[in-house]
């Protein structure tokens, strides 16, 4: 028999943003946000599940608490930038259509009026033809009921874990051309409006699609034991347990279409023990005649004696799983998916068939007060809680500055900020960051990702790298290239001062801390006299220079300027020899001077123009062992970035020290070290370490105290193999219990089916995440440093004109069958 929607429709209409029922039903709707799933530690799921708990207990009697998550089967769609470079491109087709789960979460508070009949599946609105109000609304009424559920709002908020937002009348009812929530609940679908016919028996369909209903009503199908958190073994490990919400596996988890109905029912506490107090009386004079009666005894005083010792609130409650796929044949396979779910949960699922058309229609956003009680059970509102759905997916951010990593569960790209929204929340204090993995882990791959999206968003890039990482991506951009070879090596000038600059303090700190460091041993601490010799040294030095403007500022005419002039001042002051040995510092520096063997190397007559040249790379493969030239390149190529970073005002800048910090890692840089980080912050710049080596970490004293301790974002790629002594580590970047148990979950469980890597990222302390990264073929062919790809790439690109153009081919080829 077919009835026509609007007149069985139990809903009178929405008025003052709420929706009001036939029955004089009220309800608000509150649009939740959820902590995003595989970020929260044991406590903080204990922090919000008593966060629910406080929050029912403000309900008044004769409320209903219906908690409705949407998770529905979405393909991720890039937006159109016709300005996208060509990996960036090369991404969006590579997403395209990537399936993921959607999710969005509604708090429905319902209050029902005085008098209401309770409902059952014998008696539901679906089965009555016209209904009438009992009471007339009354706007005391309404306004009490606002202020509760303000305070409900209110307590939830303050957990810091969860946000509402009120929906209003618009957002609740269809518009024209959009569908409210209401109507997506009564189609199961969103978007673009059309009508579709409901179909309640033998099967229950909405329009094309195939309904199926499990439900958790009976007792005997929940788990003996539940809790806020359960483990999650695919991210656990011997050392750590892995948590998550004990209901997250009828959420995000059960991939499929779903929607997830949380009701409990908040009835009067005193009326509802006095109904079990009379029923414990009548199993007890029955107990002698069956053992059921006598279980049944023994469950009724425990409820009675846990709810009066412990204050608890009792509730009725349901649970059910609203799946549907528009294929038939692959009901089964979705009753496998919410059995295997639920069984996760030590759970029985139990399919409706007989109640599935009351308890679908009690669905109904706003008619929660239909619900049929007979399919519900007795509890207290911890226990209840416990079954809630408590995380989201993860959140993409609206900053307009960031990078491109993917959701931990599907790959879903997200933009993500880890630079300036930290910043800008005072979640972080600088943007420098500390990136560690092992060999193999990824690690390159990222950095390479990380500064092709920040240069492109016009940041100046500057990278001191050991390995050739940088290489194709570097000629990919434009950008400049050095390395240092026999026949032509690198050459600098830190003495030369460009037209429009001038001496400042930086500038002196960096070439004394350069000077020192070709004069003493790595393991000899230079003397306070010392220092100020050189500092004296080079003010008279440059008063010198503009006293005699001929003369070209470089290394050579500073070392003849102290073999005359300023020994000269040396002995009319009568400077002592052992507060600065003037012979000794000439004697070691020789070979920087003339025709000595690296006289190359601080003379260059052509300033290297990289002030404007926002992309550069300097390699330094060949020189990494050498204990004289690797260290004081290194230097001057950091003095030069810090003269990039304070002439380029109101631009980005970021200096990326590979391998290379362990070249100015001694202890008479260490102050240099320090003061470019915290420098760094305050001419919109950010230093980010790179390193494969952890026991350095846990070894070296100046990287854990200028480095990490100076750096508020940490990047940590697979670790796995050092968790055995991942106590040291943890000590030494500082890491909670809750980032120790991320960081050794990262790559634990990886689809086998795509190509990617986890990283974990910590912003201040207080954001812990581990994203994806998965690049797009091309991307991964020019960020590669395997050697036999990086020969092919270097072939494809002189075939076909550019690295671009080489790359569009090769993976072309590979695509080919």
């Amino acid at each position: 028999m077919e009835k026509l929607m609007e007149k069985i429709f139990p809903l009178w209409g929405v008025e003052q943003d709420c929706i009001v029922s036939k029955q004089g039903d009220i309800s608000m709707v509150f649009k939740v946000a959820l902590p995003e799933l595989f970020t929260l530690s044991d406590q903080d799921y204990t922090a919000l599940h008593q966060a629910w708990v406080r929050a029912l207990k403000v309900l008044p009697a004769h409320t209903v608490f219906h908690k409705q998550d949407y998770f529905t089967k979405t393909a991720f769609q890039p937006g159109i930038d016709a300005e996208a470079d060509f990996l960036n491109r090369s991404s969006d087709q590579f997403f395209t259509g990537r399936p993921y789960l959607d999710h969005v979460c509604y708090v429905i508070l319902t209050k029902k009026p005085k008098g209401r009949k309770e409902a059952s599946s014998m008696y539901s609105s679906l089965l009555r033809g016209s209904m009438v109000p009992e009471e007339l609304l009354k706007q005391e009424t309404l306004e009490a009921f606002q202020d509760t559920a303000s305070q409900f709002e209110r307590i939830l908020s303050d957990s810091g874990l969860v946000s509402l937002t009120r929906l209003k009348e618009e957002a609740l009812g269809s518009q024209k051309n959009r569908m409210g929530l209401i109507e997506r609940y009564c189609t199961l679908s969103q978007g673009p409006r059309f009508i579709q016919d409901i179909q309640l028996v033998p099967d229950l369909k909405v329009g094309s699609k195939h309904v199926q209903l499990f439900a958790l009503s009976e007792n005997s199908d929940l788990p003996d034991v539940c809790g806020p958190r359960i483990n999650y073994d695919r991210y656990s490990t011997d050392h750590t347990k892995f948590s998550i919400g004990f209901a997250s596996a009828i959420g995000h988890l059960l991939d499929c279409d779903h929607i997830l109905n949380q009701y409990l029912f908040i009835e009067d506490a005193q009326k509802t023990l006095h109904t079990l107090e009379r029923k414990r009386l009548r199993l007890q004079s029955l107990a002698a005649y069956s053992r059921e009666n006598s279980i049944s005894l023994e469950a009724t005083n425990a409820f009675l004696n846990e709810a009066i010792a412990e204050h608890r609130l009792p509730v009725k409650a349901h649970f059910n799983i609203l799946t549907w796929t528009d294929d038939k044949e692959k009901l089964q396979e979705l009753r496998n998916l919410v059995a295997s779910s639920l069984a996760q949960m030590d759970a029985t699922a139990r399919q409706e068939t007989v109640g599935a058309p009351q308890i679908f229609w009690a669905g109904i956003p706003g008619n929660a007060a239909d619900f049929p009680m007979n399919e519900c059970f007795d509890t207290f509102a911890e226990q209840a809680c416990c079954f809630l759905n408590l995380e989201t997916s993860y959140r993409t951010s609206k900053s307009p500055f960031g990078l491109r990593l993917g959701d931990r569960l599907s790959g879903r790209p997200l933009h993500v900020d880890l630079s300036d929204e930290p910043v800008r929340l005072g979640i972080t204090t600088n943007r420098n960051k500390v990136v560690i993995g092992g060999s193999g882990s990824g690690k390159s791959m990222f950095m390479n990702h990380l500064l092709h999206s920040y240069f492109l968003q016009g940041a100046h890039c500057l990278v001191v790298d050991v390995g050739h990482s940088y290489q194709g991506l570097c000629e990919l951009v434009g950008g400049y290239y050095f390395t240092y070879t026999d026949e032509n090596p690198i050459r600098f000038n830190p003495f030369y001062i460009a037209e429009g600059d001038s001496l400042d303090i930086e500038k002196k700190e960096s070439i004394k801390t350069m000077l020192l460091a070709l004069w003493k041993r790595e393991d000899e601490e230079f003397k306070r006299s010392e220092y100020v010799a050189l500092s004296n040294a080079l003010n008279l030095y440059y008063q010198y220079l503009s006293e005699h403007p001929k003369v070209f500022p470089c290394f050579d005419s500073f070392y003849e300027f102290l073999l005359v002039d300023f020994a000269a001042v040396l002995e009319k002051d009568g400077v002592k020899e052992k507060d600065f040995d003037l012979d000794s510092f000439l004697f070691v520096l020789r070979p920087y001077y003339d025709d000595g063997e690296f006289a190359y190397l601080l003379n260059a007559r052509e300033n290297l123009d990289v002030l404007h040249q926002p992309f550069v790379v300097f390699e330094l493969d060949n020189v990494k062992e050498n204990p004289i030239l690797f260290p004081v390149i290194t230097l001057i190529i950091m003095e030069l970035f810090i003269g990039k970073m304070r002439k380029l005002q109101g631009i980005r800048k970021i200096i990326v020290l590979e391998e290379a910090w362990k070249a100015i890692s001694k202890a008479g840089m260490a102050e240099f070290i320090r003061y470019l980080y915290k420098t760094v912050r305050k001419h919109f710049g950010e230093a980010i370490t790179v390193t494969q080596e952890v026991d350095d970490i846990l070894d070296n004293p100046i990287v854990k105290e200028s480095i990490v301790g100076n750096a508020d974002c940490k990047i940590l790629l697979d670790l796995k193999k050092f968790q055995n002594k991942f106590d040291g580590i943890q000590k030494a970047l500082g890491l909670t219990d809750k980032g120790k148990s991320l960081v050794l979950s990262v790559n634990k469980a990886n689809d086998p089916t795509k190509r990617y890597r986890e990283l974990y990222v910590e912003l201040g302390g207080q954001i812990m995440k581990v994203y994806r990264f998965e690049p797009s073929p091309e991307e991964y062919y020019a960020y590669t440093t395997e050697q036999t790809e990086k020969v092919k790439v270097r072939e494809y690109a002189d075939k076909h004109g550019g690295v671009a153009k080489g790359i569009r081919a090769l993976v072309a080829e590979l695509k080919r069958p």
